[in-house]
């Protein structure tokens, strides 16, 4: 699909115009955009910390169920307390940060460059993981990304039987 295409078939999946999409980077089996890569910085300059977006509203769903049952406290907690979680959890951040440095290509935006400093989904150097769907969606992105793989893994079936999305 081109880039038009594929940015129309997101605006669809989230309900409006995506503010700093760059492409597709994750497709689900039935070839529509599952997650998205974001520049740092949108159209008007302002920061947009969020690198990979879920845009599969299957997936969105599965992940918002996972959240309201507790599970930002739940992983946060396990990747406090399990060295190789939190080993995982420091790599993906430390990537999270060359990635987005890389995507802004010398660009700093009103903020000075400080948001491009932020780990998965937007988060601090320690902390809450804030949000299951940034860190699910940078494991989809990212294989190898294990407290992420362990997210992504509660979702079962990863998939729907059918398409989520109908243009």
């Amino acid at each position: 699909m081109d880039a038009d295409a594929d940015r129309a078939l997101v605006a669809l999946q989230i309900g409006r115009e995506p503010r700093a999409f760059r492409r597709v980077v994750v497709r689900c089996p039935f070839g529509r955009p599952a997650v998205t890569e974001q520049s740092p910085y949108d159209p008007n300059g302002e920061p947009f910390p969020t690198t990979y977006y879920v845009t599969c509203r299957y997936l969105v769903a599965a992940i918002s169920r996972l959240e309201a049952a507790g599970g930002v406290e739940r992983w946060t907690r396990a990747a406090e307390h399990d060295p190789q979680l939190a080993a995982s959890r420091a790599a993906a951040d430390d990537e999270q940060r060359r990635i987005r440095r890389n995507l802004a290509g010398g660009e700093t935006g009103p903020d000075g460059g400080a948001s491009l400093e932020l780990g998965v989904g937007g988060a601090g150097r320690s902390g809450s993981l804030k949000c299951l769907h940034a860190h699910a969606a940078f494991a989809l992105a990212n294989p190898g990304y294990e407290l992420g793989e362990r997210i992504v893994a509660e979702i079962v079936p990863l998939w729907p039987d059918r398409c989520c999305t109908e243009p």
